[in-house]
């Protein structure tokens, strides 16, 4: 199975989403329709709205709430990359320069206001106060991931629970309300309902993990943004963590002062410490667990393509390379 099989499975369903985003994405107000059209269409992977479309679909939904849940679920990612982007002062996502960098960082952060409210419009339309209640926690918990990753950014002693604790609200917050809607939708048992949460919390950690694998081993070209980045923005993230756990008295020295200062004066070095302890593949490990973990809260569903396909993404957000 690769990743066109898995869009190919829900296509009919991720147009109908497309349409939904474009008819929410408009505004009367012109900036508003060329960022947020900007950002929406910049070749991202729609991860999150395909789990929560495969999520429903496993459990055999028929109705057609699952395409405004999905629409909403990528209207609430798109604004967190507006605002992450003018946190980390990032000029590259995705191989595209981004929006704040086009726009401006007022524009950005306002249009991903934009964005977080027209998704709340839209979840009323759902009229379910469960779902309400689901997405308005994960927003507010996504809200609190930033603030503790800015909290930890060029703290040299944070912590693997910190840092872990960081990925789950942050990232792996927003996979868990995805696959969570589906169960929810069709109205499955707590049992279910919970286990599908767990599967997105699992899969959003093995996701981001390899993504902060991958500042340190993969190319701009393939990863659509400059190597080394959260390192220059000072971000202890696994691989650095473990590099000054585990490296010799000069490694954990020079690892620690890249994050403490930030920028990109000590890459060599940090590279070669991170090579020479193994940093890289303790993360790699580290993400294999979460993967396998999630693959496990799928026991419960019957046997089907959607099923295939979600243990399929599970063991691909370990395997990638972008």
């Amino acid at each position: 199975m690769q990743i066109d099989n898995i869009k190919a499975l829900v296509a009919e369903d991720m147009q109908a989403v497309d349409a939904v985003i474009q008819h929410r994405l408009s505004s009367e107000v012109v900036l508003v329709n060329q960022l947020s059209q900007y950002i929406v269409n910049s070749g991202g992977k729609r991860l999150r709205p395909l789990l929560s479309l495969m999520s429903s679909q496993a459990y055999g939904y028929r109705g057609e709430h699952h395409h405004t849940l999905a629409a909403i679920i990528e209207f609430i990612h798109t604004a967190t990359l507006l605002h992450d982007d003018v946190v980390d002062e990032s000029e590259l996502r995705r191989g595209r320069e981004t929006a704040n960098a086009l726009f401006g960082n007022a524009a950005s952060v306002l249009v991903g206001d934009f964005l977080y409210s027209r998704a709340f419009e839209m979840m009323v339309d759902v009229g379910s106060m469960k779902v309400m209640q689901i997405l308005a926690e994960t927003t507010n918990v996504i809200a609190e991931g930033e603030v503790m990753q800015l909290m930890n950014c060029h703290d040299a002693g944070t912590t693997e629970q910190r840092y872990l604790d960081v990925i789950h609200a942050k990232t792996a917050k927003l996979f868990e309300a995805a696959t969570r809607l589906g169960a929810v939708l069709c109205d499955r048992p707590a049992s279910e309902e919970q286990a599908m949460a767990s599967y997105g919390m699992h899969l959003g950690t093995a996701f981001q993990l390899i993504d902060d694998v991958l500042d340190y081993s993969s190319s701009s070209e393939e990863m659509g943004k400059n190597v080394g980045d959260d390192l220059a923005e000072g971000k202890p993230t696994l691989p650095l963590i473990y590099a000054m756990r585990n490296g010799t008295e000069e490694q954990s020295k020079v690892v620690r002062k890249a994050i403490e200062e930030g920028g990109l004066n000590y890459l060599d070095q940090v590279m070669d410490a991170i090579r020479q302890t193994g940093a890289i593949e303790y993360t790699e490990k580290t993400a294999q667990q979460e993967a396998e973990l999630a693959i496990q809260q799928l026991e419960h569903l019957p046997a089907s393509e959607y099923k295939e396909a979600m243990t399929w993404l599970a063991k691909y957000s370990v395997d990638r390379s972008f």
